[in-house]
């Protein structure tokens, strides 16, 4: 299942439309005011089914993720000097990215694929395509993608 992660151009605050292969919208992603990142997630039909939520005062970026207002799980970002690297405590996964971090690999417990993660170049916002293997992983999936733009957003 491949989904295209776009970031709205006019917004005050993140927000993402999220198509599917056949360019109808999945999920609408909402930035809310709040101190630090706070983005929900919503089905087609408007119902809320997800949130990423920075945790602030740590060393490095962790943010929480809720499905149907449950904690799932959480990413934060590991000390690393070349290839980015994140730590996550959620469905037993990992991610490894490329050292301009552009692209991503979501591998699961035994390091098989879950999802592959790559950055569109030459878009006027932030434009990445996901490539869920198994698409009950797509909420997921797309959560550690938002909480990643998130961190890159907040360093830069």
């Amino acid at each position: 299942m491949k989904l295209l992660f776009k970031q709205r151009f006019f917004s005050w605050f993140d927000s993402y439309d999220i198509y599917g292969e056949d360019g109808r919208t999945i999920f609408t992603v909402k930035g809310q005011l709040s101190w630090g990142h706070c983005l929900k997630i919503f089905d087609e039909a408007g119902n809320e089914i997800g949130m990423v939520r920075e945790r602030m005062l740590t060393f490095l970026p962790k943010f929480e993720m809720y499905m149907g207002g449950r904690y799932v799980g959480c990413i934060s970002k590991e000390l690393t000097f070349f290839k980015p690297k994140y730590n996550i405590d959620c469905n037993g996964w990992h991610i490894e990215g490329d050292f301009l971090e552009w692209d991503y690999s979501i591998l699961g417990i035994s390091g098989q694929g879950v999802a592959t993660v790559s950055k569109q170049l030459f878009n006027w916002t932030d434009t990445y395509v996901i490539d869920v293997y198994n698409p009950q992983n797509a909420l997921c999936a797309l959560m550690l993608v938002l909480a990643i733009d998130a961190e890159k957003c907040s360093r830069n």
